[in-house]
C-alpha cells in the first residue's frame, strides 16, 4: 500500500488550515474582557491582531505571526506591535539559516 498520496493530502490540508488561522483569531478574541476603549471605541485586540498580520505580510518567514497573535490575546492588546519599530517586534523575529 502506497502512503505517499495520503501523506501529501494530509500535508496540504494542514497547510490550508494554517493559512486560515489569521481569520480565526479575531473570532477567538471576541470573548475576552475589556478589549474596548469605551471613550474612543477602539478595539485594541483587533488592532494588535491586524498589526501582526501586517508584519507577517511585510516580513514573511522572519516574523512569527502566530506567536504575535497569541500575545495579543494573552495581554489583551496592551502591547501593539509596530512593524517599523524593531523594539516592538523583536520578540517575534527569527533568523533564517
Amino acid at each position: 500500500m502506497n502512503c505517499k498520496p495520503l501523506i501529501l493530502c494530509t500535508f496540504v490540508a494542514v497547510a490550508v488550515c494554517l493559512l486560515h488561522v489569521g481569520n480565526a483569531l479575531p473570532a477567538i478574541s471576541r470573548y475576552t474582557h475589556k478589549r474596548f476603549d469605551s471613550m474612543g471605541g477602539i478595539d485594541f485586540i483587533q488592532v494588535c491582531l491586524n498589526n501582526c498580520v501586517q508584519c507577517k505580510t511585510m516580513l514573511g518567514d522572519y516574523f512569527q505571526g502566530q506567536t504575535c497573535a497569541l500575545s495579543c490575546l494573552k495581554f489583551k492588546g496592551k502591547a501593539i506591535p509596530d512593524c517599523e519599530d524593531i523594539a516592538s517586534i523583536a520578540p517575534f523575529l527569527n533568523a533564517l539559516e
